[in-house]
């Protein structure tokens, strides 16, 4: 058992996150990662509705008793959200642990705050972190490059960007890109560190709601294939590499070119349909990060965390025979 501030604060047996993953974060993944002992975060944004993400969060208390949280991830979209209604509904249903990220979440965090929640805020740099840290967040999670999602247009890799925040904040600093191994949750600890967040490496696990391709795709794949899409438009997101994010690039090069260039091959909904659901691997964009490299099998929740915290307490302990 390795026990971290971020354990204890968060009453969990193991220093381990799956953050928020739209189309991936549903009920049958998060309480898998609950009941192995990590900290899960349902994506509200995977629900169609504030109504539906009410439901989802009763689904998921139906199959655990653990903590779990939920993700409010406020980016630019093609058609408005109703964030304030989203955050109603999560703290309507009375959730302890909120994860945001994206844009400023001052709005959210003061209302998931005077609601009693903790807050983990997502930051892809130092100074966002500390402006996280201002507003009274009790967590940051600090993406490096080597993430899935949207690592910013920085280019800072975990190695220097999570000492540098851990240098800079007063509050748990929780390591995000590139991890999906135990010795990954050494190096993470032994870089001040409190706690991992693991994506990809939950994606490849047994109860993901995903198709079964996509899984094997992730094994299969090694660390150089992701590709970094929407850069021209400062909105830099790292993907799957595959014929459609090869196409992306290309059109994105071209003179002029604009969001609406790619906007029909960029849809989530068309990601979310045509390869997470229908396997379909080279027809919709789908999020990835280098931690592919370290994927060697598809797993249950309970066998990746228990493997993981596994592997890091023998990493900690050779770390500790150096000594001698």
């Amino acid at each position: 058992m390795i026990s971290t501030p971020f354990t204890d604060l968060f009453g969990v047996d193991h220093p381990i996150i799956c953050g928020g993953m739209t189309g991936v974060g549903t009920a049958e993944l998060i309480s898998a990662v609950a009941e192995a002992g990590a900290l899960g975060f349902l994506t509200a944004l995977t629900q169609p509705t504030p109504e539906n993400l009410a439901r989802e969060i009763a689904r998921c208390r139906d199959m655990t008793d653990r903590p779990f949280g939920v993700n409010l991830t406020v980016l630019p979209t093609l058609r408005p959200v109703p964030y304030a209604e989203y955050r109603a509904a999560i703290i309507e249903s009375g959730i302890r642990v909120v994860e945001t990220a994206g844009s400023n979440p001052a709005e959210h965090v003061a209302d998931f705050k005077a609601s009693g929640a903790k807050v983990i805020h997502k930051a892809v740099a130092v100074r966002h972190a500390l402006k996280a840290q201002s507003l009274g967040v009790d967590a940051v999670s600090i993406d490096g490059f080597e993430c899935a999602g949207h690592p910013g247009e920085e280019d800072i890799p975990g190695l220097v960007l999570i000492p540098a925040a851990v240098r800079r904040l007063d509050i748990p600093v929780i390591a995000s890109g590139g991890f999906a191994t135990g010795s990954g949750l050494a190096a993470a600890l032994a870089l001040g560190a409190c706690a991992v967040n693991m994506g990809t490496r939950f994606v490849a696990s047994a109860e993901a709601p995903v198709h079964q391709n996509v899984k094997d795709q992730i094994v299969a794949n090694d660390e150089r294939a992701t590709q970094l899409v929407f850069r021209e438009f400062g909105n830099t997101g790292r993907v799957a590499r595959n014929a459609i994010s090869e196409e992306i690039v290309a059109r994105s090069k071209r003179p002029g070119a604009a969001f609406e260039d790619i906007a029909e091959l960029a849809s989530g909904i068309r990601g979310r349909t045509r390869v997470l659901e229908q396997g379909q691997m080279d027809d919709g964009l789908w999020w990835a990060g280098q931690a592919q490299g370290l994927i060697e099998s598809v797993a249950t929740c309970k066998e990746i965390v228990t493997g993981v915290v596994a592997d890091a307490e023998k990493a900690i302990g050779r770390l500790a025979d150096l000594r001698g």
